[in-house]
């Protein structure tokens, strides 16, 4: 029996792009929650533990480079991907994002097929 994983976090502190991800989500059958700073993420995932995680980079309090990074050497959340979706599209930054553990780096503005074709790919790749 296959379990779906199907619960997802969006950390994303623009209040407009938060509802449009979670529609967008919500439509494809995924449970979302949304959060819209850095603090809130870390108090969500330390009580309801998601499939996934969808964070913004540039977020009031802890930034999203910060939130992966604990997200990832945390030993009751290191195995949750975490897509780091963000308007900043430098190298720099990219490599930040690889080196706090993200699963993947999407730049805004973002097709709606590429970011459920990417959640798609890392939740039937992670193991059971």
């Amino acid at each position: 029996m296959t379990v779906k994983r199907n619960r997802i976090l969006i950390v994303e502190d623009e209040e407009s792009l938060l509802k449009l991800e979670s529609i967008l989500l919500s439509s494809k059958g995924y449970r979302v929650v949304g959060v819209a700073d850095g603090v809130a993420a870390i108090d969500e995932l330390s009580r309801n533990c998601p499939d996934l995680v969808i964070l913004d980079v540039m977020l009031p309090g802890i930034d999203g480079f910060e939130v992966c990074r604990r997200i990832k050497t945390d030993p009751v959340t290191c195995k949750v991907p975490v897509i780091i979706l963000t308007a900043r599209k430098n190298t720099q930054d990219m490599d930040r994002g690889k080196d706090a553990g993200a699963d993947a780096y999407i730049t805004k503005p973002f097709k709606s097929a590429q970011l459920i074709g990417t959640i798609e790919r890392i939740l039937s790749s992670v193991p059971e």
